[in-house]
Formats: C-alpha cells, sequence, structure tokens
C-alpha cells in the first residue's frame, strides 16, 4: 500500500542519540534495478564495543530526539525528512547504533514520509542500512522485516527468493512476519505463482496463514486480472475459521477502486457493513487514493461523501493530500482539501486552512496555473484569508526563485505591495554561495516591479556579497554613486552587548516598577544568534556570561529556562549551580526494656514520688508489645496514676485486640478524668474501627465532631478499611448508617472509595439492582459511582438487558458517552463477550483513553486474565493515538509473571506484523522471559545504560570500602530512580537517610519524589517532604507549587477532587497571591482522561477568572488543551476569557460598577474615584474596596472603610455567583496575552 493513514505504528522510545545538526541527501542516485537487492541483506559481524563514556552521552542525546519523532507522529502522524535526517546524521557520527536505533530508522523510510517520492524514500532506507551496517548494527528477523515494508509501503520491486537467500548467507532465520511480507510483494505485483512459492515456504514451517496473509492474496488475484479469484478469498477465509476484517474488505474495496468497477465497491461496502466490519475515515481515504492513482478522478466525490470526520480524519486527510500531491494527483487532493470541517469561528478573523497544502504544492513544484486556482479557490469559499500571500511566503522560503518572482509579478497585476523585504529570502541564497551574478539578477527583477532597494536590502544582502565597494558599483548600473556604510552580519562586539546589558540592569531610568530590561535584552540576543554564530563565538560568549556574573547581575527563572533552552538546542556546554545547605538534625531515639521500668516504678512507689511518667512508659512498651493482660493489671494496681497519654495507650491496645467493652469502660474513666480531653484521629479511628465491627460507632463518630478531631489521609483510608469489613458482614444498613453519619458531619468527604463499601455489601450478597441503586444515588448526591465496573460485569453476565440500558444511560449523562462506552467494552471483556466488546471499540471516533486502558490492563495482571488482555490489545490496534508498545507490554508484564514464554514470543512476532517499535524497556522485559527458559532471544538485546548499571554499585562500595560515603549526587540518583520506579518508600527513606547524614538532595531528586508520591495518591508522604525541606532553611530553588500541584493530583488520584479545588483556589485567591502555574495539574489530568476532575477544575478556572480576576488558570488550561489537540474545548475557554474581556474593549456596555476599576494601583486617583462614586450614590463591591484598602495599607494609610476579610469576600462572591446576579468586573489583560488568544 503507497499511502498508509496517520500512528502506523508507536515511535515512543526510550533510545539515545544527538540532534544537533542538518545533513541533505547528496544529489547521487543509486542504480536500482527491478528484482534486486544488492547487498542490503548482509549483516556484518559487530564491532568493538565503544567506550562507556560515548556510549552514555549517545543515551543522554537521544532520548530529545524520540521525544521529537514522537510528538510530530503523535500529532501529523508523518515526520519531515529534515527531522529524519538529522538524527540520522547523529547517529552516524556517534557511532555504535544499537539495534532498536536502526530499526526506528528503517521504519521511518517508508509512509511516514509522505511529502517524499517513493524513489527517495527507498534510496534513504539502502542507504541507512549500508551506513548503520558500516557501524556495527547487528540486524536480526525484526530489521529484515522492517526493511520489507519499507519496501511494500514504497512499491520498490525486488526478488523475494533473492531476499531470503541473502537473509540465509547472513545466517538470520525468516519468522512467519518475514513470509507474511514476501507473499504481499509478490501479490504486489499480481504474482500468485510467488506467493504460492512462499505459502508453500510456511506450510512446510507449520506457520498459521493469518488474516493478513488472505488481505494480500485478495489484492494478488485482483492485479493479476482474476478479480472472481479476489473475490472468494472471504468466503475461503471462513471455511478456514477466521472471518474477514476491516483490512481484508479494504483489500477488495481498492481491487475494485483499481479496476473503477463501483457498482461492486459499493456491493462490498454494504457487505462489509451487513458483517459489522466497521470502515473508518481512513479506510474510505485508502480507496480514494486507489481510484486517483487508477485515474478514476471522477467517482472521489462520492467517495468523500462517504467521509464522517472522525476523531483524527484532519491529520489522516492531510496526510492523504501530502501523499497525492507527492503522486501528482494535486486536484484530487485540492478536492480532498475542500472537504475539511471548517475549524474557524466567528472570534477567529484569519482562517488560514490549507498552509499545508500550499506549502507541499510549491515544494513539489505545481505549475503556476494550478497554484493560482487554488489559491483562488481557497479565498473565495473563505477557508484562507490571504493564499497568494502564503503561497509567495512558500516560494521564498523553499528558494523556488523563478515562482516567486512569477507570484511578486502577479501582485503587481492585483494591485498588491511588493515590498523590498520579500527578495531577501532570494539574495541570502546567492549570499551563501558568493554568487554576485545572481544578486544582480535579483536586483534587475526589483527594478523590473519597479521595487527600490532600501539601505538594510545594500547593507545586509547585497553588498557584503562583494569584495569592496567598488566592484559592487561596477556591476551595478542601478546603484546609486552614495552607498550606505556595510553593516557587519556576525556578532562581534560582545564588550558592547556588556556594556548595554549592565546599563539596562543598574540604571534606574531602565528598570521601573520591576521590569528589568536587562534580562530581556539578554534573551532576545541569545535568540536571534543561529546556531552556527553561538558555536563560533563560544569562547567570547562564556566570557561574557562570565562577567555578567562578576557583576551580580541577575535574570527571572522563566528567563533562564528561556536561555538555557536555546543553548542546549544549540549543544553548548550548561552551567552548574553549587547550593550549600543547612542541614538537618538528626531525630534518635532511646528504647527502654519493661523490666527496667517496672523496677524502677518499684522504687519510685517505695520512695513515695509519683509514677505518673513512670507508669505511661511501661504501658506504652507493653503495647507494642502487644501485652494487653499486663498492661491491665498495671492500670488495676496504679489507676490513681494514670495519665492520659496512658489511657489513650490502653484504649488503643483493647482496640486492636477487640475488647471493645474495656475499650469503652477505659474511655468513661478518660472522660470523668477531664470531659474536654480528646484522643488524637488515630486512637479516635482504631476506636471507631473496633465498634463499628459491633454496630457501635456512631456516637464516637459524634464525638469526634464535637471536639473538632482532625482527619487526614490516613484516617480517610482507616475509615474506607473499616467501612469494608462491616460489608463484609454483609451489613449494607449499618454501612449506610456509618457513612451518612460520617458524612453528615463532615468528618470526611464522600469519595469513591468511601462510597464502595455500601455497594460491595450488595454485591457479596448477589442483590445487583440494589448495588446499582445504591451506585447511583452515591452519584446523586455525593458525585461519586463506585465499583460501576464490577456492576456492569454483574448485569452481562444477568443478561439484564433493562437495567444495562439504564446504568448506560445514567453513566453518559452523567459521565459522557466516550466513558460509558469505556465502561461497556470493559465488561464485555471481562465476561468474553468480545465480538460486542469489539463492536464498542470500533465505534466511530472513539479515541484511546491511556488511563482507562491502563486501569483494565492492571486488573488483567492482578486477575491474571490472559485471554481479555490479549484480546483487548488485538482490537485495539486501529484506535486512535493508542501506545501499541505500551499495550504489548502489558501482556509480557503477565507473560513474565506466568512464566509463559511461548506467549510472550507470540507477541513478539505480532509486534512485528503490527509495526510496533518497542522501547528498550519492552525489550529488556522479552529478553528476560526468553533468557530465564532457556530461549533463544531473536533480537540485539539493548545495553543497560550506565547511569542504569551505577545504583547496583554503591551498596557493595559502602559495605566493602572502609569509610566510603555516596556523594549527594549519587544519593540524589537512589531517590530519581526509586520515583520512577515507583518504589517510593524506598525513595523516603534514602531520602530521610540523606538528611540525617547532612546531605542535601537536588531540586531535581525532591521534584521527581514529590511527583511519584502524586501519582500514588500519598497526600502525608508530600506534606512530610515539604516539612523536611522546609527545616533545611532554604527552598533548594523549588517553587512551592511543586507541592501545591501535585498535593492536588494526590486528592485526584484518591478521588477526592473537591479537595483539589479547594486547595488550587485557597492559593489563587490568597491576597498575596503571584498567580502561579497550575499547566501541570491540567496536562495530568487530561493525560488521564479524569473527565470528572477536569469538569470541576475548568469551573474552577472559570470561577477565577470571570470573579477574582484570576487569569492564569483559564489560559494554563487553554493553552494545555491546545497542546493536547482538544481545540474544541479550548474555544470554550477562549470565549470564557473573551467576555471576561468585554469590560476591557467595550466599558460602555457595563455596568457604572464595573467601569470604576481601570485605576489599580493609582492611590491618588483611586481616591479621587471613590469619592465620585460616593457623591454619585453607586455601591462599591467588596472587591474593589479590598483592592483600596491594599493600596491605602501599601502606602502606609489607613482605610477610610472597614476592610473586607478574604474569606468573607470569597464567601460573598460564591453566593452571588450562585445566584447570577452579579455583574462582576475585570481587569486588562495584558496585550501580549490578547494577542496570542486572538491569534489562535
Amino acid at each position: 500500500m503507497l499511502w498508509c493513514p496517520s500512528l502506523p505504528y508507536n515511535y515512543n522510545l526510550t533510545l539515545s542519540f544527538s540532534l544537533s545538526s542538518t545533513v541533505i541527501v547528496g544529489s547521487r542516485l543509486w542504480p536500482y534495478a527491478a528484482g534486486c537487492v544488492r547487498n542490503y541483506a548482509v549483516a556484518t559481524e559487530q564491532k568493538d564495543e565503544g567506550s562507556i563514556a560515548v556510549r552514555s552521552k549517545q543515551a543522554q542525546q537521544f532520548d530529545w530526539a524520540l521525544s521529537k519523532l514522537d510528538s510530530s507522529v503523535r500529532r501529523t502522524g508523518r515526520i519531515t525528512r529534515t527531522l529524519l535526517l538529522r538524527i540520522f546524521h547523529d547517529v552516524s557520527r556517534a557511532g555504535y547504533p544499537s539495534g532498536n536505533q536502526a530499526l526506528l530508522l528503517l521504519r521511518s523510510c517508508g509512509s511516514l514520509l509522505p511529502e517524499v517520492p517513493l524513489e527517495e524514500r527507498t534510496e534513504l532506507a539502502h542507504r541507512v542500512w549500508e551506513k548503520l551496517q558500516e557501524l556495527g548494527a547487528q540486524y536480526d528477523a525484526s530489521h529484515y522485516n522492517a526493511l520489507l515494508k519499507v519496501y511494500l509501503q514504497n512499491e520498490f520491486k525486488f526478488s523475494p527468493t533473492d531476499f531470503l537467500a541473502k537473509m540465509e548467507a547472513a545466517n538470520v532465520q525468516p519468522n512467519r512476519v518475514t513470509y507474511q511480507r514476501l507473499i504481499a510483494a509478490y501479490c504486489q505485483t499480481g504474482d500468485i505463482e510467488g506467493a504460492s512459492t512462499i505459502l508453500g515456504f510456511m506450510k512446510n514451517k507449520d506457520l498459521p496463514i493469518t488474516e493478513a496473509v488472505f488481505s494480500s492474496l485478495v489484492t494478488g488475484h485482483a492485479r493479476a486480472g482474476d478479480i472472481e479469484s479476489a473475490k472468494n478469498i472471504l468466503p475461503v477465509m471462513r471455511g478456514a475459521g477466521i472471518e474477514p476484517t476491516p483490512d481484508t474488505y479494504v483489500a477488495l474495496l481498492i481491487a475494485y477502486a483499481e479496476k473503477g468497477d463501483m457498482d461492486n465497491l459499493k456491493t462490498t461496502l454494504e457487505a462489509a457493513e451487513s458483517a459489522d466490519c466497521s470502515l473508518m475515515d481512513r479506510d474510505i481515504m485508502q480507496v480514494i487514493f486507489a481510484l486517483a492513482k487508477a485515474g478514476h478522478q471522477q467517482h472521489i466525490p462520492e467517495m468523500i461523501e462517504r467521509l464522517r470526520h472522525e476523531r483524527g480524519f484532519v491529520p489522516d486527510a492531510m496526510n492523504l493530500c501530502l501523499s497525492l500531491i507527492t503522486q501528482g494527483q494535486e486536484d484530487t487532493a485540492f478536492l480532498i482539501l475542500m472537504a475539511f470541517p471548517t475549524l474557524q469561528s466567528d472570534n477567529f478573523n484569519d482562517p488560514n486552512l490549507g498552509n499545508f497544502f500550499l506549502r507541499h504544492c510549491i515544494s513539489m513544484d505545481t505549475s503556476l496555473e494550478k497554484l493560482i486556482r487554488y489559491c483562488k479557490g481557497l479565498q473565495e469559499s473563505s477557508l484562507h484569508s490571504s493564499p497568494l500571500s502564503f503561497t509567495l511566503y512558500c516560494a521564498l522560503e523553499a528558494k523556488k526563485t523563478g515562482t516567486a518572482l512569477e507570484l511578486m509579478k502577479l501582485f503587481k497585476e492585483q494591485e498588491l505591495p511588493v515590498r523590498p523585504h520579500y527578495f531577501w529570502p532570494l539574495l541570502v541564497q546567492h549570499g551563501k554561495e558568493d554568487n554576485a551574478a545572481g544578486v544582480v539578477e535579483v536586483m534587475k527583477s526589483m527594478q523590473e516591479l519597479g521595487v527600490s532597494p532600501d539601505v538594510e536590502t545594500f547593507s545586509n544582502y547585497v553588498l557584503p556579497v562583494f569584495p569592496s565597494r567598488e566592484a559592487a558599483q561596477q556591476l551595478f548600473f542601478l546603484v546609486p554613486a552614495v552607498i550606505c556604510v556595510v553593516k557587519s552580519i556576525c556578532v562581534k562586539f560582545l564588550f558592547l552587548f556588556f556594556q548595554i546589558t549592565e546599563l539596562l540592569y543598574k540604571d534606574e531610568r531602565f528598570s521601573k516598577e520591576g521590569i528589568k530590561p536587562a534580562a530581556f535584552f539578554l534573551y532576545n540576543l541569545m535568540d536571534n544568534m543561529t546556531e552556527g554564530q553561538v558555536q563560533a563565538q563560544e569562547d567570547k560568549l562564556r566570557s561574557f556570561f562570565n562577567q555578567l556574573h562578576t557583576q551580580n547581575i541577575t535574570i527571572s527563572m522563566n528567563l533562564f529556562r528561556g536561555i538555557k533552552n536555546i543553548l542546549v538546542s544549540y549543544h553548548i556546554p550548561e552551567l552548574c549551580i553549587v547550593m550549600c545547605l543547612t542541614p538537618l538534625c538528626v531525630r534518635q531515639g532511646i528504647g527502654t526494656k519493661v523490666l527496667a521500668l517496672e523496677n524502677r516504678l518499684a522504687e519510685l512507689k517505695a520512695e513515695n514520688k509519683p509514677l505518673n511518667i513512670v507508669l505511661k512508659q511501661i504501658i506504652q512498651t507493653l503495647s507494642a508489645e502487644e501485652n494487653l493482660q499486663r498492661a491491665l493489671e498495671l492500670k488495676q494496681q496504679h489507676e490513681q496514676d494514670m495519665t492520659v497519654g496512658a489511657y489513650a495507650t490502653l484504649i488503643n491496645l483493647c482496640c486492636r485486640h477487640n475488647n471493645v467493652d474495656e475499650a469503652l469502660n477505659l474511655k468513661r474513666e478518660l472522660s470523668r478524668m477531664d470531659s474536654s480531653i480528646a484522643l488524637d484521629t488515630s486512637k479516635y479511628i482504631t476506636l471507631v474501627k473496633a465498634l463499628a465491627l459491633n454496630d457501635r460507632a456512631v456516637d464516637i463518630l459524634k464525638e469526634m465532631k464535637e471536639k473538632n478531631v482532625v482527619m487526614n489521609d490516613n484516617s480517610i483510608t482507616t475509615i474506607f478499611h473499616m467501612l469494608n469489613a462491616v460489608a463484609a458482614k454483609g451489613g449494607a444498613g449499618s454501612i449506610r448508617r456509618l457513612q451518612d453519619t460520617i458524612f453528615t458531619l463532615g468528618l470526611a468527604k464522600p469519595t469513591a472509595n468511601l462510597c464502595s463499601p455500601v455497594v460491595t455489601a450488595y454485591l457479596d450478597s448477589n442483590d445487583v439492582p440494589g448495588a446499582l441503586e445504591a451506585a447511583l444515588e452515591c452519584q446523586k448526591r455525593y458525585n461519586h459511582l463506585p465499583r460501576i465496573h464490577d456492576i456492569i460485569v454483574a448485569l452481562v453476565e444477568r443478561g439484564d438487558t433493562d437495567l444495562l440500558q439504564k446504568a448506560m444511560d445514567f453513566v453518559s449523562q452523567e459521565r459522557g458517552e466516550m466513558i460509558m462506552l469505556y465502561d461497556l467494552f470493559f465488561a464485555f471483556l471481562q465476561t468474553g463477550r468480545y465480538r460486542e466488546a469489539r463492536k464498542i471499540i470500533e465505534t466511530p471516533g472513539l479515541r484511546a483513553k491511556p488511563g482507562r486502558l491502563q486501569w483494565y490492563s492492571e486488573k488483567c495482571i492482578v486477575n491474571n486474565q490472559m485471554e481479555a488482555l490479549e484480546q483487548m490489545v488485538e482490537m485495539t490496534s486501529k484506535l486512535f493515538e493508542c501506545d501499541r508498545d505500551d499495550m504489548y507490554s502489558y501482556v509480557l508484564r503477565l507473560c513474565k509473571d506466568t512464566n509463559n514464554w511461548q506467549k510472550a514470543e507470540a507477541m513478539w512476532t505480532k509486534m512485528q506484523e503490527e509495526n510496533v517499535i518497542p522501547r528498550e524497556r519492552t525489550l529488556h522485559l522479552l529478553a528476560d522471559i526468553l533468557k530465564s527458559n532457556g530461549q533463544e532471544v531473536p533480537f540485539e538485546v539493548p545495553e543497560v545504560k550506565p547511569h542504569k548499571k551505577m545504583f547496583s554499585l554503591p551498596v557493595s562500595a559502602e559495605s566493602r570500602v572502609p569509610g566510603f560515603k555516596l556523594t549527594d549526587v549519587a544519593n540524589s540518583m537512589f531517590i530519581i530512580t526509586y520515583s520512577k520506579k515507583d518504589q517510593v518508600k524506598d525513595a523516603l527513606e534514602k531520602l530521610k537517610s540523606m538528611l540525617q547524614l547532612d546531605h542535601v538532595p537536588s531540586h531535581l531528586a525532591i521534584t521527581r519524589l514529590v511527583q511519584a508520591l502524586g501519582n500514588h495518591g500519598d497526600v502525608a508522604g508530600i506534606q512530610q517532604v515539604e516539612s523536611q525541606i522546609q527545616s533545611l532553611g532554604t527552598r533548594l530553588n523549588l517553587s512551592s507549587m511543586v507541592f501545591v500541584n501535585n498535593t492536588a493530583l494526590a486528592h485526584i488520584k484518591n478521588g477526592d477532587v473537591e479537595s483539589a479545588v479547594e486547595l488550587l483556589e485557597g492559593i489563587y485567591t490568597s491576597p498575596d497571591s503571584t498567580s502561579p502555574s497550575m499547566s501541570f495539574v491540567f496536562r495530568k489530568v487530561l493525560e488521564g482522561g479524569n473527565d470528572r476532575a477536569l469538569d470541576k477544575l475548568s469551573a474552577m478556572a472559570e470561577r477565577l477568572a470571570n470573579h477574582f480576576a484570576c487569569y492564569r488558570p483559564a489560559s494554563d488550561l487553554f493553552l494545555q488543551l491546545l497542546d493536547m489537540d482538544k481545540v474544541e474545548d479550548a474555544k470554550f475557554m477562549l470565549a470564557v476569557s473573551m467576555r471576561v474581556c468585554v469590560c476591557v474593549y467595550g466599558p460602555k456596555s457595563c455596568e457604572p460598577e464595573s467601569q470604576y476599576v481601570f485605576l489599580d494601583k493609582d492611590l491618588t486617583s483611586a481616591k479621587a474615584l471613590y469619592e465620585q462614586m460616593q457623591k454619585e450614590g453607586i455601591v462599591v463591591d467588596e472587591l474593589s474596596l479590598k483592592r483600596l484598602a491594599v493600596l491605602y495599607r501599601n502606602a502606609g494609610e489607613t482605610a477610610p472603610f472597614p476592610e473586607p476579610p478574604v474569606r468573607e469576600l470569597c464567601q460573598f462572591y460564591t453566593s452571588k455567583v450562585k445566584r447570577n446576579s452579579i455583574n462582576y468586573p475585570c481587569d486588562v489583560i495584558s496585550s501580549w496575552k490578547m494577542e496570542n488568544i486572538l491569534s489562535f
């Protein structure tokens, strides 16, 4: 297949090499003959391994390149030739390519390059093969399979038998995927006899004949001219027990499309629909491509009408257009372009649909006549505001001099302005080549078009080409006698830049109201230098930065990150900052023995001294030893000496032993001692747990409320386990009473976990209707839907369609249709109804939700459900944005747990069939499974990166080398690694040990640890780390939002979205808030697919923008939605911002109260305005009074009115919003934000 839709395989790898410079394909073309594979299938022996330092550098640099590829493929379904060549160049330069790196590069030379002609793709693939082979890459069957796939996608003609011979010569055994693709190669040319030969090989080797082989045979028979045999393949498949899939029907549809047989094509479409094979937009696009290639353009509009514009339509359609243009089918591509959905709305005045189309037409040298026609069509359809201007821009960018000049002439004819700077790109190209004659020709063209070159054109782009001014004057008859002084385009005067920067930083004339133009000057200086200039001036720049450092010139953290990013992209060494931190005091504890304490107690009693302290210590020690009997005896003997702490410890011990009566007696004695005394939270929870098992906990819960006992996350977890213990006894009524009491008293906020035990009680008693009603009631009362998966599974097993429909309607209404579909999909998988599950997952428009897929995969792994997991992996193969490596890694994890190497090997074959590029972790996992079972590993196992090996060394070093101590860097790396592996307990222990040894963790180590705790929902752990870091006396240059954001995520992880919203809202409504960023929270919530949390956070952002003039959360959400390609949701957030800004751009439409907020930060004017408002009888709202009071306070004056408290202010506006009766004023949004928002 020549054209392939987006995301054909997963690119998200964790490999390593650098990405720094660009290399262009050479002009030499290699003479490939049909049927000749030359020496591209001969592997060489592995060269000597490079040094650890070299491989370590590769590992560090390659991750960034792969993230760029992954981002490009996920967003657009394609990569650019430039990016691929840069990566290939750096692999070649660094040497020692790994097998996975070679696999990545080879697989990138096919349909992922729709902008590259087929011949050039194949040439590039051969070039990659030869070069990596020369560098010592070891090729296995997966590499040969990848090369075969590239040949198929590029329609490269070769001899399959010669290919097999080359594999045999290289001692590489072909596998099932190899034979399948060789059959496809034969069938691509209509050679059924050759395909039969390969089929014979497969039968001799007892390899299964899969659906992919039958699909290839459909194509083979059709291209051999036997369309009836192609059609008969489908019943043959059914006879073999294989149901035709959408791929099979697409192969038959393409066969009819190539013949122009629309009647049979329509019949096949109907047959696919009746067979429950849902064809997606990308399938129809393949048929359109086949029609265009075969010259049947007259049928294409009819097929375009069948496109449903599903999710992912735009990137797939863009790639189809690019492939068509590359194949010379520009008119068909334009038809597809005109069928694009209109993304613009009234808020967007400059539509630009078709930029990619015009750019690629220029790149492929489309005729000027067609370009003009396309531009006219786009403009008349209001799809593009200025297509002709953009086309000229593309021609100049691509250095297409002839096309650019013709377009400029058209500009003149249409009375559009042609400016001098339009010619600069053409002049720059001649300047790089020192082509004075070319410059002269461009200048003549300027004169012909009536454009007068300005001073900048002469000085920057014309004169530098000539050795002297006299030489230029002799060649230019149009140049005046007086020519301006030539400007230098090189960065030479760094000392002058230093003086300018110092002046901007220190002179008060340029540094007012916290604005530091020096920092912006420095950033723009670096941003406007090219990579070559920066590398050439590295020493001078280092001197420049050193001078700034000696003068104590500083910049903000944001600008520092910006400059750092520029330097990193240019591969300039980074600077490290060493910080000295105050050590944390070491805590020590002292333990004593019971016997010694009892002896001490006897001595004190003999001396008639107080016994209470020692008695308490004995009871605590006995409690640790779980010696309840002895503790009660001592209490009975010395009751008059019992303290509150001793009673609390003893009550806790009784609860652990389920001695409820004694615990209540002790509690009553404690109350008689002092009725105001309250136990700590953990003691209360332990008492509640013991009493709940005996249905006597309500009174204690009420006492906890009366005494304002604070509940933390650990307490909530204990309550959850307590409720589950009651559920195990089957007491749904008791659980409901406890839940109602806990929630009504406000001891804990409702969460999914706390709501689930009542559903569990009904499910355990096989009362599924009762469980459903309980879950629906929880959703209505507390906005939580506990254990809905288990309820749906039970309904599916019972076949209760009425209740199932009721549940699905409710879920769809409350949480959205996509969540409902996933719930139903998982239920069908769980109950083995795979046909129904496939119908659900193939619903048009459905896209991958990684969080939901991971949840069910982990569930299958824990419950050892291999069949359901394997079925899910297969069904999601075409799911939009599904990470295929992740899906296969779940199966491999279960294979490792069950020691099933046969299944793991089968998964490896399927990964090759699907063209999945595995991550290193997946390859290591598969290699471990095969090696542990004595099987040969059929691929090169990636070398463990040096920084990972390092972690196995310090333990032995500490134990064997006297006095050996790990450095701060090594300890920090331990914390980072533990955090990445989700071993948060080990990470916390390492942090604690570091602080006890007066060691200081790195900024990154703390950040990774806090993020890991947030992922685990460990709020207490985050608070512990924060308190430990605060005790150091410095913030480690950490933003407070590291803890705030991850605490919010921890709450969300625990299902407590309300606490997260309350925490974040408190940050932004605080009087001294700096409006920090919460982009990290939005990104994680979006990536996790938590729609409920997103809805709550979106509402918070809108509320803060509308009623507290705080726009940071809304803008953070807006940008994150754009990054995630959620354009429609982003538009909604934009509409919120636009409504807020109406007061700025149209104050006349606002109420009088709203118009008086524009004099913020000007006390004198604000005083006068306040007096004027009082004279006019206008009621000043609380927020304006609060702002005015702050102005008075900052000026050291007393406000003539009481300052509204923050808490009451928040409550006031909350009530106003609920009644929808407030016309709230808004502040002026900064111009740069508005420009960026409006340009969206």
